[in-house]
């Protein structure tokens, strides 16, 4: 499966950047450099002028491919999106059975990424973790509408459509699947966020195994399985 990802071409909506990163080196170093510090300091504290320092370049630079520091974020979030529907599609693709589909398509979304290096600049690790703390900051705005019009989330609205058409497979009768669906991807970032941050509100621990059991007994009771 490493393998095959190697061989992906990652398209992110052309809208969210003035000038693709992928195309030059400095572009590239701005999406490294942009991972590591956005999960260093926190969207907040995050500036182009501490990136511009970092990798030895302007502000005006980094301008030049990104208008602000949401559209950087929401580039990398779209890019992470994508890249796990690759993912999840390739994993489950000679999975036939739908109820096994659908507990492996919850196995992946509810583990931690590890760091596979497939791409040079790309930290899936470190990107996953900005994805858990900081994706919610992409779509709470007020431009939501617009930019949803726009195609801005299609890579995240793609991922639940996926696992909604994995739960009618299971139960073609159920009438929630868009909803059941956005509640595993949400409610396994949250859980991983709490179980990290707020302990006290969860009752998942770091161990991945339990998130997953907790959003699979659900999936299986709600779909009476």
């Amino acid at each position: 499966m490493q393998e095959l990802m190697k061989s992906l071409q990652i398209t992110v909506n052309e809208d969210i950047y003035k000038k693709n990163p992928e195309t030059t080196e400095l572009g590239k170093s701005i999406i490294k450099v942009g991972i590591t510090l956005i999960d260093e300091l926190g969207l907040e504290n995050f500036t182009f002028k501490k990136l511009a320092n970092q990798i030895g370049t302007t502000e005006t630079g980094i301008y030049r491919y990104f208008e602000s520091k949401h559209m950087l974020l929401l580039y990398l979030v779209n890019w992470y999106w994508i890249w796990l529907e690759y993912h999840l599609v390739f994993s489950t693709y000679s999975i036939n059975v739908p109820i096994e589909k659908l507990g492996k398509a919850i196995d992946i979304l509810t583990k931690p990424v590890e760091l596979v290096g497939t791409f040079d600049h790309i930290n899936e690790e470190v990107l996953y973790k900005i994805v858990t703390s900081e994706s919610y900051k992409t779509y709470l705005t007020k431009e939501v509408d617009k930019k949803n019009i726009e195609g801005f989330y299609s890579g995240y609205i793609r991922i639940i459509r996926r696992i909604s058409e994995m739960i009618m497979a299971v139960d073609p009768k159920f009438q929630y699947p868009n909803t059941l669906s956005t509640t595993i991807v949400e409610g396994s970032n949250a859980q991983k966020y709490f179980s990290l941050h707020f302990p006290l509100v969860t009752d998942s621990s770091k161990d991945e195994i339990q998130i997953s059991d907790f959003f699979k007994s659900m999936v299986l009771n709600m779909l009476n399985k």
